[in-house]
């Protein structure tokens, strides 16, 4: 729904203001409203932003990305979900580090296998994301998810193969690649939740729930309608669908 609305001009809080409806007309509750003090529906995320970025009124600029990160509390469970958008027409450099970061949650999602550790999906992410030249946020990480938004284990976007938790039937995650066009590090905004890069340069962000089912990961969550709206071609969940 969200992604037919994302365009230069309109303002996160308007976004915010339609996910908050949207999520209550289908009979669930807003995840991220209240939880741990955060104010909003919506983690909207514009440029530099890595994570955690409050709503505002300050429109949408041409040329941007924006990551927007939803999550939802239904039927006891909840769901945790992002995908960074272009606003406009972007920089070829922007578009290819979303393009890598998409590519590196799928490469994340195949090292999630039973008898496999954590370590092995932060190593196959870190190690294609530095192949491109980009890097992977150090301290923020994907993690486990049911009826607690947060769950462990944590998932880092890094790590060693062998290493970490054993992977075991039935285990679900959010996975959650972070990654900065430039340096790694990151520091707090004076809002004390607006993560962004020290550099100031663009970081991108997506996620997918996805769960052990016989031995194999399966996607729990979907961008098939994100592009469906945007009209774009992409079959890359159906390797790991039933």
């Amino acid at each position: 729904m969200l992604a037919s609305e994302i365009a230069p001009g309109v303002s996160p809080k308007k976004l915010d203001r339609l996910a908050y409806t949207f999520i209550k007309d289908h009979r669930a509750e807003p995840g991220f409203l209240g939880m741990y003090g955060f104010p909003n529906t919506l983690c909207i995320s514009i440029d530099e932003a890595v994570v955690h970025g409050i709503p505002n009124d300050k429109p949408l600029e041409e040329g941007s990305i924006v990551s927007i990160d939803c999550g939802v509390l239904k039927s006891g469970f909840y769901g945790d979900h992002a995908y960074t958008f272009e606003v406009g027409n972007v920089d070829s450099k922007s578009r290819q580090l979303l393009k890598v970061s998409r590519e590196s949650l799928y490469i994340g999602i195949e090292a999630f296998r039973l008898g496999n550790r954590i370590g092995d999906i932060g190593y196959s992410i870190q190690n294609y994301v530095e192949s491109h030249g980009f890097a992977v946020v150090r301290d923020l990480v994907g993690h486990g998810l049911g009826r607690e938004l947060h769950e462990p284990p944590e998932v880092p976007n890094y790590g060693k193969r062998g290493k970490g938790k054993l992977i075991k039937e039935g285990l679900v995650l959010a996975i959650e690649p972070m990654i900065n066009m430039g340096d790694f590090r990151v520091k707090q905004q004076k809002d004390r939740w607006t993560i962004i890069t020290q550099d100031r340069k663009p970081s991108a962000h997506f996620e997918h729930n996805v769960a052990i089912l016989d031995g194999k990961p399966e996607i729990l969550s979907t961008f098939a309608y994100i592009y469906e709206a945007l009209g774009i071609k992409r079959d890359e969940e159906a390797h790991f669908k039933r």
